[in-house]
């Protein structure tokens, strides 16, 4: 097959979204807002409703400055952002199950008795998962909730750009988290970007998509 990218054939090729990387260091945003953004984000899907989402919101000095040795090359966006959100999933999810499906009883979202068939489905379920499986669910979770908060953010007028390259064996213990318990997902530098940004390109759909 001929590699369409070394004869520079970029037909299959799309433009896609900028990365911002520059902030402008001196705009903040609230942590009211920021608590709205995260509200907003968090209406995304989740697998039997466990939201295994977490969010460390890394705004002052000092805690950018515990955060800036694990970023790797990342840190011109911990420098100049507003924020960096770190996103955990917690392996431990299902601890709050009967207060998630309790709450949703109360709202009249859910019968009493659907609410027990399903904890006394769900928590077993879940408790037995090995810590791969448990793993991945929480990652998938905390995952659409990190794309959903880039959205919002945008939304509300800010830049986002999602960043994989971290310590992650370090992050947790680093801002007093469990690390067996709450394991490191993504982070995201939020603000408003100074920079036009870096460009990528997509594949064009027909080249990543089959009909059968």
């Amino acid at each position: 097959m001929t590699n369409k990218l070394i004869n520079n054939d970029f037909s299959d090729i799309v433009f896609g979204r900028k990365s911002i990387r520059l902030y402008d260091e001196n705009f903040k945003i609230s942590q009211e807002e920021m608590l709205e953004m995260i509200q907003e984000a968090t209406t995304t899907p989740s697998s039997v409703n466990m939201q295994p989402w977490r969010f460390v919101v890394v705004e002052s000095e000092e805690a950018k400055a515990k955060l800036k040795p694990l970023i790797r090359f990342n840190t011109r966006q911990n420098d100049t952002s507003s924020a960096m959100v770190l996103i955990f999933g917690d392996m431990q999810c299902y601890e709050h199950g009967e207060e998630i499906y309790n709450a949703a009883v109360e709202q009249g979202k859910m019968s009493a008795e659907v609410r027990d068939q399903q904890l006394a489905a769900i928590i077993p379920y879940y408790k037995n998962f090995s810590k791969e499986k448990m793993n991945d669910v929480v990652k998938i979770d905390s995952s659409l909730a990190a794309m959903q908060f880039m959205l919002v953010a945008r939304a509300h007028g800010y830049d986002t750009n999602p960043i994989g390259g971290f310590e992650a064996d370090q992050l947790a213990e680093a801002i007093e988290l469990d690390k067996e318990r709450y394991v490191p997902v993504m982070i995201l530098s939020i603000g408003k970007a100074m920079e036009e940004g870096y460009e990528s390109v997509r594949f064009a759909p027909e080249k990543i998509t089959s009909f059968k």
